[in-house]
């Protein structure tokens, strides 16, 4: 058996647009649905939804038939835990909050196998070498795999550069409520200062020839980041399409309190 194409990685080789959504429910039921309406990419969050290792491979194999790439995006920077995330099939992973090149070398080194990395070898219990039916899969690995790291910290933009030339970093994917948290403008992902910071990211990863990514569920943020640069941008999250379609129903029959509205994603 040959080693299985990563389709995210091959989208972003074509540049093209790549529209998302972030799947948070934690089930394969509620990913398969998402994944069958068309996204050209997928978020399995396992930061900040109620995610485990289990429950990402159950959604893996759900929307394994599907056009919708997955993502998995692992809860910090533990190699430990990146091993078994890669070891069930994910072949694109995101890590938040990284801050210098020291870690996403870490990162690189925490997804390849000796001597270029540390990645243990679970050979034939493993899904991501079809339980060694993958031929010569452990020098091949690497060619299926694709890292995202976050940059979303006043830390994370001042060594911006240094991230993106760090060999085996294949794209950026900026957090617009975390950097703006940082920043000192709580639930404002919108000031001037923190677009300031997002545009330097996505013209110094550009520099570095590698595309970049955000989150903007609000159409007018998401086709704003699209002329400033970036490729890969989730537009839905499925939780709060859930609920605001749910609002709209309701608001059809009976009288709502006020919603509160939110740009912090």
């Amino acid at each position: 058996m040959q080693l299985p194409i990563n389709p995210f990685k091959n989208m972003l080789i074509k540049r093209e647009p790549m529209w998302g959504c972030w799947a948070g429910f934690a089930t394969g039921y509620a990913t398969e649905i998402i994944a069958n309406t068309g996204f050209d990419w997928l978020l399995i969050d396992g930061e900040h939804a109620p995610n485990t290792v289990p429950t990402i491979l159950a959604q893996l194999q759900a929307v394994a038939p599907y056009s919708s790439a997955p993502v998995v995006r692992s809860v910090n920077h533990d190699p430990a835990l990146i091993k078994q995330l890669l070891d069930i099939g994910t072949q694109t992973l995101m890590v938040p909050m990284v801050e210098s090149a020291e870690q996403a070398a870490a990162l690189v080194r925490a997804t390849r196998y000796p001597p270029h990395g540390i990645r243990g070898v679970g050979g034939g219990l493993v899904r991501a070498t079809r339980w060694d039916g993958v031929d010569d899969y452990l020098n091949k690995a690497h060619e299926s795999l694709c890292l995202i790291v976050q940059v979303e910290s006043p830390k994370g933009v001042e060594q911006v550069e240094a991230i993106a030339a760090t060999d085996g970093v294949d794209a950026v994917f900026i957090g617009p409520a975390d950097l703006s948290v940082g920043m000192g403008y709580p639930g404002n992902p919108g000031h001037p200062d923190v677009q300031s910071a997002i545009q330097k990211v996505i013209n110094t990863v550009h520099a570095a020839g590698k595309p970049v990514g955000i989150l903007a569920p609000l159409e007018e943020d998401a086709r704003r980041y699209q002329a400033l640069g970036c490729q890969f941008i989730a537009v839905g999250i499925d939780i709060s399409l859930l609920r605001q379609g749910a609002l709209t129903t309701l608001a059809r029959y009976k009288e709502l309190p006020p919603q509160p509205s939110t740009r912090t994603y």
